[in-house]
């Protein structure tokens, strides 16, 4: 089995706007509802479970699951302080016979389901060469020079950029081993900004599926214009 954990119970405030950013519309249709789309559309996904915030889950499961006949949704979940407490409420609801989890940012709408399948496949055909793969994470190349700094900006030095990407999602892992990673870091008291992370404190080795600077994450008003120019370029409406 196959699931994807959705994540959308943030609010979003550097977009300025009194709507939470995952329901704000792009051509008609909410942010989620297009990303849901793209999930819905890999065929060997069997179950979506979204998390969001207290106090949306009937203008969810109206105007965008049922709306947009999202069959696969199998559960709206309710969002924790951060977002690992809410993947960690997501996770606590998969059922067990669950092989695979992908986890990806609700505002991440131009993620496609070619985009989806590469992951899953490259996860699989690696961890068959090397059983300690049990992780891949979608991410696109740095193209900016990276400089180290240090607490007051100074610049300690330059990291070579071939050997640096950015951290983007879905991110994709066996669903055992996501699962005893969220687990070690609640008893840890470890808090990350990615699953990827939590897989590599447990010995997990994470691969990295070099990507497109595309997939962008909706969190200022600059990146909702790009979105939907990129949506209106490759006809995704």
């Amino acid at each position: 089995m196959i699931v994807a954990i959705i994540t959308a119970a943030g609010k979003g405030t550097r977009l300025q706007s009194n709507i939470n950013k995952q329901f704000l519309q792009i051509y008609g249709k909410p942010i989620l509802a297009h990303t849901i789309k793209s999930f819905q559309e890999y065929e060997p996904l069997n179950q979506i479970f979204i998390v969001i915030p207290k106090g949306f889950e009937d203008y969810c499961k109206k105007e965008i699951i049922n709306k947009y006949n999202f069959d696969k949704v199998k559960r709206i979940i309710i969002g924790g302080e951060t977002r690992q407490e809410s993947v960690y409420n997501a996770l606590l609801e998969i059922p067990k016979d669950c092989k695979i989890v992908l986890v990806h940012d609700g505002v991440r709408p131009l993620i496609t389901p070619d985009d989806i399948r590469k992951l899953v496949d490259f996860l699989i055909e690696n961890n068959k060469l090397n059983k300690n793969i049990r992780g891949v994470i979608l991410a696109s190349p740095a193209y900016e020079t990276v400089k180290k700094i240090d607490a007051n900006y100074n610049i300690e030095y330059t990291i070579t950029r071939n050997l640096v990407c950015m951290a983007q999602t879905p991110q994709v892992f066996f669903y055992d081993d996501l699962i005893k990673a969220y687990q070690k870091a609640i008893k840890d008291g470890f808090v990350a900004t990615d699953d990827a992370s939590l897989v590599e404190r447990i010995g997990g080795v994470v691969k990295v599926f070099i990507g497109s600077h595309e997939n962008i994450k909706i969190t200022t008003p600059t990146d909702l214009f790009i979105a939907e120019l990129i949506m209106k370029r490759n006809g995704k409406k």
